[in-house]
């Protein structure tokens, strides 16, 4: 059996925290899924990769500037009915209210743990991304 091939959109303002998040997926989150990513650094990169490309998961820096995951997670869930399923990287757990209201699929919390970031991405991936 193959693994399945998924694509995972990265956003940040910040190349450093691209790569963090990058590093803390990694290629194979988990048996049987591989991931390659698209990167993009501005709310108008993040809307034409979402229009380019089949993205499986949306990886958004809560705390990127000036145009924020948060608001990026309820712009595109809003606009979309075809939104993929979004991972929010939040500063402080207490802002999960926040990840709520963007009606984002999950959450994770700065600085990345490789494990929980590959389990919840893999998760993500194999509930709420098409088969």
């Amino acid at each position: 059996m193959s693994d399945r091939l998924c694509t995972v959109l990265l956003y940040s303002d910040d190349p450093r925290v691209r790569d963090r998040m990058r590093l803390a997926v990694g290629t194979r989150p988990a048996p049987g899924l591989q991931v390659e990513f698209v990167d993009a650094s501005t709310y108008a990169e993040t809307i034409r990769l979402v229009d380019d490309y089949e993205i499986d998961l949306m990886l958004l820096d809560g705390e990127a500037n000036p145009g924020g995951g948060i608001g990026i997670a309820r712009q595109i869930k809003d606009d979309r009915e075809d939104a993929p399923p979004v991972c929010l990287v939040i500063a402080r757990a207490a802002d999960r209210w926040l990840a709520a209201y963007a009606e984002v699929e999950g959450t994770l919390v700065h600085p990345l743990d490789p494990v929980t970031t590959g389990n919840t991405v893999a998760e993500l991936l194999r509930t709420h991304a098409p088969a």
